[in-house]
């Protein structure tokens, strides 16, 4: 879809009076088009995907009046600013994110995550005091409405694997690569090798001798 009919259609949606405009725009990027949408000069909302971004604000601001802003508030100008190389340009976008106390608590704490470094969900958990609980967090994790900027990328496996990443593991993958983070996964344990028809006894056996051939001289 054109982005004019987009955004027309995104507005046309709304049946309620507008409250607050929010200011969307578009990136082009190494990880495809990416899609922002900011208010009261903060980022609300990045997506991959201009369906994806439609249906969050017509959730989270059903009186909102849509309306495409170039570089709204600077942000974009700090993504770029990203993508170019300065990682660090990602700190200054104060964000609007939305969700529940939880959900909040765990966005702010992958914040705290620095460019060039990752944790595992269950590191994440224990550090907010939160015992076990990593599938919650993997759980608010992938609720977050704003890619890249809330780092949901800096989250893996305990096995240093990737794991899941709504934008495409092709993409969490190119993230971690920019700022020299890419986690190296164990390698896997040798396995011993088992006797036929018995258990392993976990001793290596002992290669077994040729006889000796007649002796010549």
């Amino acid at each position: 879809m054109p982005a004019s009919r987009f955004f027309t259609s995104l507005a046309a949606s709304r049946r309620i009076r507008p409250a607050r405009s929010v200011f969307i725009d578009e990136i082009v990027s190494p990880l495809g088009r990416i899609v922002i949408a900011a208010r009261d000069g903060r980022l609300c909302a990045l997506e991959f995907d201009r369906n994806r971004l439609r249906a969050a604000i017509a959730r989270r601001y059903p009186a909102a009046e849509p309306i495409r802003r170039r570089d709204p508030f600077g942000i974009s100008s700090r993504i770029r600013d990203y993508l170019a190389g300065h990682l660090a340009a990602l700190d200054g976008i104060a964000v609007e994110t939305g969700g529940t106390p939880f959900q909040r608590r765990i966005w702010r704490a992958l914040r705290r995550i620095p460019a060039g470094k990752t944790e595992t969900y269950g590191a994440l958990a224990r550090m907010l005091g939160l015992g076990s609980a990593a599938r919650a967090v993997g759980a608010a994790n992938g609720s977050n409405p704003i890619s890249i900027v809330v780092p949901c990328h800096r989250l893996i496996g305990g096995d240093a694997s990737l794991t899941g990443y709504g934008g495409g593991l092709w993409r969490k993958r190119w993230l971690l690569r920019h700022e020299g983070a890419e986690p190296r996964r164990s390698p896997a344990p040798r396995r011993r090798a088992t006797p036929r028809g018995g258990r392993s006894t976990g001793r290596r056996r002992s290669p077994r001798r040729r006889p000796a051939g007649p002796r010549t001289g």
